[in-house]
């Protein structure tokens, strides 16, 4: 078995909106939960890219990122990620160098080549950018020529240029990420939570790979799956109900809709193709009781190979959320 003693944890958080509830009070959550993690010794807190999503609040990664960074003392705090055909790669450089200016040393880039969003939205963020998810190689090219101290492109530099070089890291869900990001030797990581089935494969394309460069000398990959943790199996998989059934309803209701809380999600049942969508999306995530997750978390490191985990937990109670990274970063380091 896979020894977790070394498994570093991270935080993904979408800042999740409730019934009930509104989109400052989850991005107010989201500042206490970077607040405590810090305190449970988490090794980073990312903020994912998500527009024209009422049920999401990450739509300003950098603006959210500054808030955290303020709140906190030594935690890294990131992007997971921007996603970088909605944005100038020169604007994405100024940005972060200016909070690589306030914060040194503990800021993070990670970059997409998704749109985080439909259409329509995308076109409008888009608008007077020749950006395409086709062009991304050159336009992450751009973006790590702004962001490489003393290389700056002949006519035009990122203001301010940190002084040491910002970590990017290389997001996706799939092989054809993966072999791109070990070909510039970039940290890459796995989105566990969308794409299960393609996490082993992924990694192991990655680490084939992967080239040595300026930015890292060895593989590094993280992987971020759903991780709900309480203190049974039936509890965990209660919290993580809300999650999956607002998935489903987004997809067959309305898009627009915010995610039913657990206890909202516990009183309804949907049709055995609805309770099946559930079931898909949870199985495949790491779920459940302490003693469950160790085991599931065990057997996921030993499979994957990942050097760090980055659990996205997506619970409406606020405080029960925060309990599960406890009780993670309890059971990972005893």
């Amino acid at each position: 078995m896979a020894d977790l003693s070394g498994l570093r944890l991270s935080v993904l958080d979408t800042a999740p909106v409730w019934r009930g509830s509104s989109a400052a009070r989850s991005l107010r959550n989201s500042v206490d939960l970077a607040r405590r993690a810090e305190r449970l010794g988490y090794t980073r807190y990312w903020v994912a890219e998500h527009h024209n999503t009422p049920c999401l609040a990450t739509s300003v990664p950098p603006v959210l990122i500054a808030q955290i960074a303020s709140a906190t003392t030594t935690i890294r705090v990131g992007s997971g990620g921007v996603l970088l055909p909605n944005h100038a790669p020169l604007a994405v450089a100024e940005q972060f160098g200016t909070l690589e200016a306030f914060h040194p040393g503990r800021v993070d880039l990670g970059i997409g080549r998704a749109s985080g969003t439909d259409p329509a939205a995308a076109h409008l963020l888009r608008r007077g950018l020749p950006a395409t998810e086709d062009d991304f190689p050159e336009r992450l090219g751009e973006l790590l020529g702004y962001l490489t101290p003393g290389e700056p492109p002949p006519d035009v530099r990122a203001v301010p240029q940190a002084d040491t070089r910002t970590p990017v890291y290389l997001l996706g869900t799939s092989t054809s990420s993966a072999r791109f990001a070990g070909s510039l030797g970039l940290p890459y990581a796995y989105a566990h939570q969308i794409n299960p089935a393609g996490t082993v494969a992924a990694l192991e394309a990655y680490r084939n790979a992967f080239e040595p460069s300026a930015w890292l000398d060895h593989p590094y990959t993280i992987v971020a799956p759903t991780v709900i943790v309480a203190d049974s199996d039936e509890r965990a998989r209660w919290l993580a109900r809300g999650f999956a059934a607002g998935q489903l309803l987004i997809r067959t209701e309305d898009r627009f809709t915010l995610f039913p809380t657990a206890e909202e999600a516990g009183r309804r049942s949907f049709a055995p193709e609805g309770e099946r969508f559930i079931s898909e999306r949870l199985d495949p995530q790491i779920i459940g009781s302490p003693g469950t997750v160790r085991d599931r978390l065990t057997e996921f490191v030993k499979h994957s190979g990942a050097d760090e985990l980055m659990a996205l937990t997506m619970v409406s109670d606020h405080e029960a959320r925060v309990r599960s990274y406890e009780l993670l970063a309890e059971l990972v380091r005893s």
